[in-house]
């Protein structure tokens, strides 16, 4: 069993990976707040629900998951049989921290009946006792499926939550979570960035506060921000875009407009200069990708039980957002 500490300097841990990856039949999905080296090596990057669709389509005898737990998660779910490696077991999320089980089971006690619609930012176990996930990208569109009469709970961010009652005029009971990343963005910062930058399009990912959002032209998932660049810089020689999510994102954005010029927003601590950057997403690492292959592990498991009460939710969510 090999370390980071361990790996000979003198390998090509990108040859090497690439190597272990057709030795082991593996597929590499990766997020778009990755580090760019693992979205590059990556046969698959992209936001919460088209990462769930990759794992749920696979027919590879490994998946090798470079985001954080939960997602590598919803591939076991939806992949029993095959196993699921993430480069480092600690990448977690401050969204899924704040929601803990028990307490996620008196919500629903508490307003028995309520619909629970989940944020798929959460663990096995927040699925498992959930109705219905949704992603930032499918999340309208399956509320627009639920009957008006049905109350609903939505869990666990707040921010996101608040911001689809407004899009869908439905009246939310929302958990009190957030992400530590969004909801440090610097408003300050962000207005002497438009400031400077009149002509800059703000793009903002609705886990952001309402003060955030008020000034973005365009809010919509990571893949929706992606396109909305790409869109918009189709044909011109450059166009500015200040953007409101995690900057792991903005190296697909240049790749797909080469010409035009992104900011990111500052976060809000002062002397910080990585508090846009989510610490769960950095833990992976180009050192502990190529490790975990080797190893064969940090190996995702969940016990049959959990696995199939949560994934009835995760099959709703594919069932709905496809409808």
């Amino acid at each position: 069993m090999i370390t980071e500490h361990s790996i000979d300097s003198s390998l090509d841990l990108v040859e090497e990976i690439k190597r272990l990856r057709k030795d082991m039949n593996a597929i590499i999905l990766a997020h778009y707040y990755q580090d760019d080296e693992l979205q590059d090596i990556a046969d698959f990057v992209g936001d919460s629900l088209e990462l769930s669709r990759k794992a749920a389509a696979t027919n590879a005898d490994v998946i090798i998951f470079c985001g954080v737990t939960f997602m590598a998660e919803v591939a076991k779910i939806l992949n029993p049989d095959t196993p699921v490696i993430v480069p480092d077991m600690a990448a977690g999320c401050s969204l899924e921290q704040s929601c803990p089980a028990e307490g996620f089971k008196r919500f629903r006690e508490q307003n028995p009946d309520h619909l629970a619609l989940t944020y798929i930012n959460c663990s096995a176990e927040i699925k498992a006792l959930s109705d219905i996930i949704v992603t930032s990208s499918s999340a309208e569109k399956i509320i627009s499926q639920i009957p008006e009469e049905t109350p609903i709970l939505f869990s666990p961010d707040r921010h996101l939550g608040a911001y689809l009652s407004r899009k869908t005029g439905r009246d939310m009971l929302l958990w009190n979570g957030s992400c530590i990343v969004h909801e440090q963005f610097s408003e300050r910062e962000l207005v002497r960035l438009k400031t400077q930058n009149p002509q800059a399009h703000v793009i903002a990912h609705p886990e952001c506060p309402e003060s955030l959002l008020q000034h973005a032209c365009h809010v919509g998932s990571t893949s929706s921000l992606l396109r909305y660049t790409e869109e918009k810089s189709q044909g011109k020689d450059s166009e500015e875009f200040i953007v409101l999510t995690e900057p792991g994102i903005i190296h697909q954005m240049k790749k797909a407009s080469p010409t035009s010029i992104f900011y990111a927003v500052p976060g809000s601590m002062e002397g910080c200069t990585s508090c846009n950057n989510c610490p769960f997403m950095k833990l992976n690492t180009l050192e502990k990708l190529y490790v975990s292959m080797v190893n064969r592990g940090p190996e995702i498991t969940l016990s049959e039980v959990l696995r199939l009460q949560a994934k009835n939710s995760l099959d709703k969510m594919l069932e709905m957002s496809a409808a």
